[in-house]
């Protein structure tokens, strides 16, 4: 099964918050998408560095965009941050965005490299016109302290009921993920051993919502997905 399937991405607009390798996700779901002849725009509502090897529009057009949707069926699009090499949310509204693009795959929330996070009250950053969140669970994150493996761990050990160097256990992820309530769904990602494998289908045991277990590698190809 295609990890676009397993994930049930549909058309329109699909946000993706959470841990580890939510950039890579939205590679992974372009690229299958667009290899379907759908038109796909990867951007952001936080921060985001451009996409080697895709075609990257600047602050573009309404109209440069259509012409690049039209000759490419994958692209990114973004407003560069003074100072950085990293690209905001694109100055076209995100309402215009969806009517130009089949799918709009938006990294709506960072986590400063860490597996795990928790959400401060102004985060997630979810466009009002997302039909569905995807969470990611970095796999990497099981077994670690709650200080090493989660973004804003302080908070993560709160929602948990566990001090800040307790170790992460599926059992904590669950009750984080419960308590936050953000997601429609969650891909565990990062599940590239049998340690990691077994850690996160004991994780989607215990979530009522939909869990995808698997694994995504370096340029964001699919390596492994169990449903």
């Amino acid at each position: 099964m295609k990890l676009s399937q397993a994930l049930e991405i549909h058309r329109g607009v699909t946000a993706v918050i959470g841990g580890g390798g939510k950039t890579s996700l939205l590679r992974a779901l372009g690229e299958e998408l667009a290899g379907e002849t759908r038109t796909v725009l990867l951007c952001t509502t936080t921060k985001i560095r451009p996409f080697p090897g895709l075609v990257n529009l600047s602050s573009p057009s309404e109209a440069e965009l259509r012409r690049a949707l039209r000759d490419s069926r994958l692209i990114a699009a973004g407003t560069p941050v003074p100072g950085t090499d990293k690209w905001g949310a694109p100055e076209l509204p995100m309402n215009c965005l969806a009517a130009l693009a089949d799918y709009v795959l938006v990294e709506a929330d960072g986590s400063a490299g860490r597996p795990m996070k928790a959400h401060a009250p102004h985060e997630p950053v979810i466009p009002a016109q997302a039909s569905q969140t995807v969470l990611v669970v970095g796999a990497s994150g099981f077994g670690r302290p709650i200080t090493q493996a989660a973004h804003r761990p302080e908070l993560y050990a709160k929602l948990a009921g566990v001090p800040p160097d307790a170790p992460v256990s599926p059992e904590l992820a669950a009750a984080v993920l419960r308590a936050e309530g953000l997601h429609d769904r969650i891909y565990v990602n990062q599940a590239d051993t049998d340690e990691r494998l077994s850690a996160g289908k004991h994780l989607k045991n215990m979530l009522s919502c939909p869990v995808t277990v698997g694994a995504l590698s370096g340029k964001g190809g699919p390596v492994l997905c169990w449903s």
